[in-house]
């Protein structure tokens, strides 16, 4: 079975929202873009809700030419939406019914790992329901002080039992922590 794998940034308070626009920290470094490269390339399916796709979609097909963006625009990429019909990104599939359903289904079929990016609704959807196997926390070194609710990593309601798999320091300060589903 195919494992779904989060991969997600934030603040040391916690802020996952926009990371586009948080203070620089000098990149992931050579290392950090290979560990990047390497869940690309051990994924053959891309997962997200439609506020993480709007932003990727925004970004990705344009970064054609380069490696990581030529293998981000070739994998399948589903969205969950209810409101995204017509989604531009090559690709790209929308998923317009119960994402439980749908991402069991997913999981169930042969092939590599499927990598979701963010944390919103779908994340914590896929967590309550025993979905999410892997989470890639990278954990930025700066407090942002900005996030609302709704821009935090917590939620309400959401529960889960992880177990500390690696914890790799970058360069920059950026801490990537990887947690496996408690079993």
């Amino acid at each position: 079975m195919r494992n779904v794998i989060n991969s997600t940034y934030i603040s040391l308070d916690g802020v996952i929202q926009e990371p586009q626009h948080w203070p620089a920290t000098g990149g992931f470094g050579e290392r950090g873009n290979r560990m990047q490269a390497a869940l690309l390339e051990r994924c053959d399916a891309v997962l997200m809700g439609r506020s993480t796709y709007e932003s990727f979609a925004s970004v990705w097909p344009g970064l054609a030419g380069n490696p990581m963006g030529d293998r981000m625009n070739a994998l399948p990429k589903y969205v969950v939406s209810t409101t995204l019909k017509d989604p531009e990104w090559n690709n790209t599939n929308v998923i317009d019914r119960d994402p439980v359903t749908a991402v069991a289904d997913l999981k169930r079929q042969p092939g590599g790992d499927i990598v979701q990016y963010g944390f919103g609704p779908l994340a914590h959807e896929l967590m309550a329901n025993g979905l999410l196997d892997e989470l890639r926390l990278w954990i930025h070194p700066f407090i942002l002080g900005t996030g609302t609710p709704a821009d935090l990593l917590y939620r309400a309601g959401s529960s889960g039992g992880f177990a500390l798999a690696e914890a790799i320091t970058l360069d920059s300060g950026i801490v990537m922590l990887t947690y496996r589903t408690a079993k």
